[in-house]
């Protein structure tokens, strides 16, 4: 399968950005999830082509774009805030261009620029490559909107700018948009519905990224498992696809295989998992090759059955641990992540206790916890009223992370005594006399750097650790 793949790619390149300086400079601001961090990498690229230059410091752009994110009201909140520094900016640099990108901009559309005067241009996450255009129209003294969503993967020929790099790890968009539903979430509605990119034009970039020095990729998507390539087009139209198409497509096992084995010295991550569409061959695949690191993102968001229906959640709790069970018994070592969500609509302290005992069963690594809060335009905001008092919320909430805290203490102290593989990505946020990367299991590893540089990956001895992190000493290279 690797030969072939290697054979179709040699037709296949990625727009790599020619620059024509035109004296601009570009500065970009994410918030959100990965694939916002990866997108704007695509952003950069694209106005490299028409000569912006990026920047890291604010006081030098002449155009500001904020890369953001709806999923919660915090990173709203978050995003207007830094609106009124950038107003601050324009008032002494008048001819400073802001653009608000991503599913904020989706969301609100052209209403944004009523709400936000400081805003010149709002561009949705599939129309980015009209950026040149919006921006001359703004440059002519025009507001610009773009938020048209696309019924195929968008970027595929473009080759991202990487903003920010450690040199080590980069990320590589394999689908874009969610079928799902779930009744809290506003992705269906800011980024579309699921597609998924030419299998050979990711080969390609994870290529290119080896050939200049990256160590490790992770595959993103809204939903990785979901991802399934038979010629281009919406995943929900698959059933139309002709009997040549669907014998020949590639679900997201066979694409790990095709990743890793075009690459097997580079370690492959992905994310983001959804329990009810990720199969035993994805485990399958993750087993079979050493470069597949052992470690799954696997969001449940409540552990009762009650409110996994009231969310739209297409999996039932036994269910869930039976997915954990298959994990466990195929690759026993797997780190395992949880995305929770406290207080949704009609939780009852029931609810709440399913909850916590669903965490007692899978004992995760770590996980990413949050009070519920209602999002505008999604199901759950038009169909269920928020009955849950913020205080009961709050309380529910810190439940879930002392425990999920005491949960993370006891997987880092299995690593006691080991000596494990990591990957160096840069210094330590604690000390500069210290390394910090990752095991496969995704957890952070810290040691004295000693002779290693970024980039090598290191056999490490385990010998203490906190709940987060693990704490050891080299005692070679990985062979």
């Amino acid at each position: 399968m690797g030969k072939l793949i290697d054979e179709k790619i040699q037709g296949t390149s990625l727009l790599t950005p020619k620059k024509t300086d035109n004296g601009r400079k570009l500065y970009i601001e994410s918030y959100g999830c990965q694939m916002n961090f990866s997108d704007s990498e695509i952003v950069a690229s694209i106005l490299s082509a028409e000569g912006f230059n990026t920047t890291n410091k604010l006081e030098e752009a002449d155009l500001v774009l904020v890369n953001t994110c709806s999923i919660r009201e915090k990173a709203e909140q978050t995003v207007r805030k830094r609106l009124e520094k950038f107003n601050a900016i324009k008032e002494s640099r008048p001819h400073v261009k802001v653009g608000v990108l991503g599913c904020m901009a989706e969301r609100l559309k052209s209403a944004f620029l009523e709400e936000e005067k400081i805003v010149d241009m709002v561009v949705g996450p599939d129309a980015y490559k009209d950026l040149p255009n919006l921006i001359q129209e703004v440059d002519e003294g025009r507001n610009a909107v773009n938020v048209i969503l696309s019924k195929e993967e968008t970027y595929a020929d473009i080759a991202p700018v990487r903003l920010n790099s450690n040199g080590v790890t980069a990320f590589v968009s394999i689908t874009r948009g969610c079928d799902n539903m779930c009744t809290f979430c506003v992705v269906p509605f800011t980024r579309g519905r699921e597609r998924s990119r030419d299998p050979h034009s990711i080969v390609k970039e994870v290529n290119e990224l080896w050939n200049k020095g990256f160590k490790e990729i992770t595959l993103l998507g809204q939903n990785v498992d979901s991802y399934l390539w038979y010629g281009g087009g919406l995943k929900k139209d698959f059933d139309k696809a002709s009997d040549l198409q669907k014998n020949t497509s590639i679900n997201f096992a066979k694409l790990l295989h095709l990743v890793a084995e075009a690459q097997p010295r580079m370690r492959i991550r992905f994310s983001t998992s959804n329990p009810q569409d990720m199969t035993l061959d994805v485990i399958e695949a993750m087993a079979a090759h050493d470069n597949i690191c052992k470690y799954i993102h696997l969001p449940v968001q409540s552990g009762s059955n009650k409110i996994l229906k009231a969310m739209n959640r297409q999996h039932t709790r036994e269910e869930y641990m039976a997915l954990i069970d298959n994990i466990r018994n195929i690759i026993p070592d797997c780190g395992i992540s949880q995305d929770m969500i406290a207080g949704f609509p009609t939780e009852t302290e029931e609810d709440h206790q399913d909850t916590l005992s669903l965490m007692d069963y899978v004992k995760y690594d770590f996980g990413f916890m949050f009070a519920y809060s209602e999002r505008p335009g999604t199901l759950a905001e038009r169909k269920l009223e928020d009955d849950i008092p913020l205080d009961v919320k709050k309380r529910r909430l810190n439940e879930i992370i002392t425990l999920q805290q005491r949960h993370a203490l006891y997987r880092t102290q299995q690593h006691l005594g080991k000596i494990e593989e990591v990957l160096i990505e840069g210094d330590s946020k604690k000390s500069d006399q210290e390394w910090m990367g990752r095991n496969t299991q995704n957890t952070v590893v810290v040691f004295p750097k000693e002779q290693y540089k970024v980039g090598d990956f290191v056999l490490v001895k385990i010998k203490d650790c906190t709940s987060a992190t693990l704490i050891g000493e080299a005692v070679g290279y990985t062979t």
